[in-house]
């Protein structure tokens, strides 16, 4: 159901390593993305919703599943996470984490429930005109996936205009640094939670890591963020 062998993923293990970020083309097909955007609208596949205005999140709203997961976001979850444990295992080798990463998914979703993060944290995302999504990191707990992955719903310059995806990274003694990343409808980001280890002339070092939403100009946006560990 997931076409994740569709994907390039020596290329995009590169891309995180140099980066922090790179893009699957495609991943969900339209019907897939309508499908998953009109659950929204039905609140029992919902175990909590935010508007982001009350928190000082932004402007906009977003609602966490419940379990059982849809399917289709379920299946991303374990589709997804063996292809990115590798990654995050290197990665937390060179910034000095201790903390490694099982080859599944669900051996990784037994280590959070045991340590009381047991709400599942995948969510929909929906903004309308004038909304926006500050700068964030999506830290549940003690135990924190470091890679995850969000797909936009919606059409750029047909569903909706502006909204573009946005991430900075923090380096040691420097100013920031943004990119703005080009998401197709279907398209999914994979990007670092909050760290990623980078090269530097005396070896690696650790940098943070922060993404958000552009205003959207008109129309209706909806993205559905993956989070691989689960909340407290």
């Amino acid at each position: 159901m997931i076409p994740t062998d569709d994907h390039d993923w020596a290329r995009a293990a590169d891309d995180l390593d140099e980066r922090g970020w790179t893009v699957l083309p495609k991943l969900l097909d339209p019907e897939q993305c309508a499908a998953t955007a009109a659950l929204y609208d039905h609140e029992t596949a919902f175990r909590k919703q935010v508007v982001m205005a009350r928190h000082g999140y932004g402007r906009g709203e977003y609602r966490y599943f419940a379990y059982p997961l849809p399917r289709l976001v379920a299946g991303l979850r374990s589709a997804l996470y063996p292809r990115l444990a590798p990654v995050a295992n290197r990665w937390h080798e060179r910034m000095g984490f201790d903390a490694r990463f099982p080859e599944e998914h669900g051996d990784f979703l037994d280590r959070c429930h045991a340590a009381g993060q047991g709400r599942p944290t995948p969510l929909i995302l929906r903004y309308g005109p004038g909304d926006y999504n500050c700068l964030h990191q999506d830290l549940y707990g003690e135990h924190v996936f470091p890679l995850q992955a969000a797909v936009l719903l919606s059409s750029p310059g047909e569903d909706f205009t502006g909204g573009e995806f946005v991430l900075t990274e923090q380096r040691p003694r420097m100013q920031s640094r943004a990119e703005v990343v080009p998401l197709g409808q279907g398209d999914a980001v994979v990007f670092a939670v909050a760290h990623r280890p980078r090269a530097g002339s005396r070896g690696d070092h650790r940098v943070n890591m922060r993404h958000g939403v552009a205003t959207i100009r008109a129309g209706r946006r909806h993205m559905l963020g993956i989070i691989f560990h689960d909340a407290a």
